[in-house]
């Protein structure tokens, strides 16, 4: 085969005898130039001939009428306005404001050294407004404020007063009832023709919605913040009594003094009240509100009786996980820590050391868990319960007492 042609079939091979030709300027660039030139106008001016392809390069609209209907063609600047939101919450204020009320407390501070002699403390929160007739909704800790520590003892409240929307009238009020489990109360004041507000429905509450939180805090009597629903059916649980929450959670500003106010919705309906925040290093815009659905029934309990009718065991227990399990040479269960004197547990011979592991034939791990099935239980009724003491499981059989 010959290399030199297929060098020459595969590549085009200039030789020094080969005549150089010259650029004809005109024929290989004006030309083309004027041509591309040409088409372009023509392309453009067809473009702009016709309203729908002109209105999108220019990024314009228009509007014109077409058989009676007005049609507009060309995007439209979307902007943005306030406007709305901020007639919604001129509104929502306006409508709520008159049902909501500050809350002075005062208790009586001992020293816990027996010297100093007692001195008073006053504490403040919020209330709503649930009857026209004078009947308000509150926390439980905002009229219930009991505590005691290494140094001082505070008692329960001595008085209770009470500040209406545009009233620098203060109101004595008496606590009608109150409930430390839901963290709820119920005080009423002598007055008629208040503004009740308007409940909503708690169970229909969607995350991202429109929330507004409405009390007195630091103080500040009648003080609103915005917000959203940032999530629901959050799961909170009591540092102190280790009692656990489901509540709504939202990024509108609560702060010591919003306790016992309304987190309302776009139409000024209550959807929760206000309990309690998470704060610390890093922490900002995290309330939460116990929602209002779930007060109703306690409300009216409370109102009625004063006090919310429980069924009792009568222990304290702790939660045995797997690792504590191991740990301690356990089962999992709740470990008896504690049995009160009288109580329906002692009764029955639930002793200190038991491990329960079923109630009403349903395994349990948690304190919340047998509390659960507890609770769907009236006082007086007997519940089974299956326990594991020193190795050996047995069925204890216990009649529910009122706590």
């Amino acid at each position: 085969m010959d290399d030199n042609n297929t060098n020459n079939s595969t590549y085009k091979m200039y030789s020094n005898t080969e005549k150089e030709k010259k650029p004809n300027f005109f024929k290989n660039a004006f030309v083309p130039f004027c041509s591309s030139a040409l088409g372009a106008f023509l392309v453009i001016g067809v473009c702009f001939g016709m309203p729908n392809i002109r209105n999108k390069i220019l990024n314009i609209s228009s509007t014109y009428t077409d058989n009676g209907l007005t049609i507009t063609e060309g995007p439209v600047s979307q902007k943005v306005s306030l406007n709305d939101y901020s007639d919604t919450s001129i509104a929502v204020a306006n409508k709520v404001l008159p049902s909501i009320v500050g809350i002075t407390v005062e208790y009586n501070v001992s020293s816990a050294f027996g010297f100093g002699g007692n001195s008073t403390a006053t504490a403040s929160g919020s209330g709503i407004i649930v009857s026209s007739d004078g009947y308000i909704l509150t926390n439980n800790h905002v009229v219930n404020s009991t505590s005691s520590s290494s140094y001082y003892q505070i008692t329960e409240a001595t008085g209770v007063k009470v500040k209406l929307y545009n009233d620098e009238t203060e109101y004595t009020a008496k606590v009608v009832g109150s409930d430390s489990q839901t963290d709820l109360a119920v005080i009423k004041i002598d007055k008629a023709d208040l503004v009740a507000a308007e409940l909503g429905d708690s169970d229909s509450v969607q995350v991202g919605e429109f929330a507004m939180a409405i009390g007195n805090p630091l103080g500040l009597q009648s003080s609103i913040s915005c917000g959203i629903v940032s999530a629901k059916n959050r799961e909170v649980q009591d540092s102190e009594t280790k009692t656990t929450y489901h509540l709504i959670q939202t990024d509108a500003a609560i702060n010591s003094g919003n306790s016992g106010g309304a987190l309302v919705n776009a139409d000024g309906k209550v959807i929760g009240i206000n309990t309690l925040k998470l704060s610390g290093t890093g922490v900002e815009g995290i309330g939460f509100a116990i929602p209002i659905n779930s007060t109703l029934s306690v409300y009216n309990e409370l109102k009625t009786n004063g006090k919310i009718a429980r069924p009792y065991i009568g222990i304290s227990g702790i939660d045995v996980d797997s690792n504590r399990a191991k740990q301690y040479k356990l089962v999992e269960g709740v470990y008896v820590q504690s049995v009160e004197n009288f109580s329906a547990a002692e009764k029955a011979g639930l002793k200190v050391g038991d491990v329960i592991i079923e109630a009403e034939g349903t395994p349990i791990k948690k304190m919340d868990e047998l509390n659960e099935i507890k609770n769907k239980h009236n006082i007086g009724d007997k519940i089974t319960l299956k326990i594991n003491r020193d190795g050996k499981e047995q069925e204890i059989t216990l009649t529910l007492q009122e706590q």
